[in-house]
């Protein structure tokens, strides 16, 4: 097997509680599990707070401080293409990052002609319907990205998706799962509680499609009916305001909360990782995946969640289609619509089933990055 030099390029840093950095990290080693040298290009502070491009730790251009360095970053990506031509590298992964625009164009036109295979991933696709009732100033970038996104899609060998489609932007797709790193992934570890309590956790930067409202919404109904069972909702993540308090696009969690006086049944953990998140993992028995991708005008995707779910050994909750997971007997789908979810049904689902963490785990073995990334790999090898 020919071992070839490959750069995985990100248009900004890592952190160490992100989900999207820990998927990042996970495709960088699968890529390595391959057989082939990685190198990783991207977009940071340096120690003295100057805004960087960086490959691996070594700052290959330095834009400065203030607003106009990062205006500059923007139109200024010879450095990549200087790199990738300098250091024999024959593949770039390219993150998508709904940035298209003339100066990427003219970066990947200039790998192209080097002869260095080039592949986009879009995490989410259409994304066009996640900036809807946004204020127009968020939007402008994607406008850019729309005039641009076309001719961009051009100059790569083939885009990757999480989704079913066969073409994305004019160009052929390899159509791949979100994968899973057992070797991060701790295995489930339920702690017993009493009787009449039931825990819950979703676990998310929160977005409008994740549709938290909508258990909250059933929760607050189920509390109505005065039961005899405490049913208590972990959020783990970053909660922005217009989740929290409401937007044009889903009422805010607050309303609900408000509205049925359930303040001390949904307890909002913020960013959590490692022990920290284990520990309120254990706590639950039942886990919330996306409950509202139909707002984004998404109805088939191979979330990260659902695999990082089922790589624990949780049974848990979706409104989606996802190929990997609708035929498994450990998860329950929502409607994918704006009902408020029954929790008495979700209750009756976790009481008439036993899973084993492990035995759920046992399905995902095949979804792991090194997998999922070697699909992708094939084309450049075919090349």
């Amino acid at each position: 097997m020919h071992q070839m030099k490959i750069l995985f390029l990100t248009y900004h840093g890592f952190e160490e509680a992100s989900g999207i950095s820990k998927k990042m990290l996970a495709q960088i080693k699968g890529l390595r599990q391959n057989g082939h040298e990685v190198h990783v290009c991207s977009y940071s502070y340096s120690e003295d707070k100057h805004l960087c491009r960086f490959v691996d730790n070594e700052v290959i251009k330095d834009y400065g401080r203030g607003a106009f360095a990062g205006i500059r970053q923007r139109m200024s990506y010879g450095c990549i293409a200087d790199y990738c031509i300098s250091n024999g590298i024959e593949f770039v992964y390219s993150r998508n990052y709904q940035n298209a625009s003339p100066w990427l164009i003219h970066l990947f036109s200039r790998l192209k002609k080097a002869g260095i295979c080039c592949v986009q991933e879009i995490p989410t696709y259409p994304y066009d319907e996640e900036f809807k009732g946004y204020p127009w100033d968020k939007k402008i970038g994607l406008f850019i990205d729309q005039l641009f996104r076309n001719r961009m899609a051009k100059q790569m060998d083939a885009v990757v998706t999480f989704s079913d489609a066969e073409e994305i932007f004019g160009q052929q797709t390899i159509n791949i799962s979100n994968g899973v790193d057992l070797d991060v992934i701790p295995l489930h570890k339920p702690v017993d509680h009493p009787l009449d309590e039931v825990h819950v956790i979703a676990v998310a930067e929160v977005h409008t499609w994740h549709g938290f409202d909508r258990f909250i919404h059933g929760l607050g109904e189920y509390y109505q009916q005065k039961p005899q069972r405490k049913v208590y909702f972990h959020i783990v993540g970053a909660v922005w305001d217009p989740e929290m308090f409401g937007s044009s696009r889903a009422p805010g969690f607050k309303t609900y909360i408000d509205q049925y006086g359930i303040k001390d049944y949904v307890i909002f953990h913020g960013s959590m990782y490692a022990d920290e998140l284990n520990d309120v993992f254990n706590q639950c028995c039942f886990a919330v995946g996306s409950l509202a991708r139909h707002r984004s005008g998404i109805t088939h995707i191979k979330t990260l969640k659902n695999r990082e779910y089922a790589s624990r050994g949780i049974p848990f909750i979706y409104s989606e289609c996802d190929s990997d997971f609708d035929h498994q007997p450990y998860i329950m789908k929502a409607p994918a619509d704006e009902s408020p979810i029954n929790i008495n049904k979700v209750l009756a689902f976790i009481d008439s089933h036993h899973f084993v963490p492990s035995e759920i785990r046992k399905t995902v073995e095949h979804l792991s990055w090194k997998v999922q990334m070697e699909k992708v790999l094939n084309l450049a090898l075919s090349k």
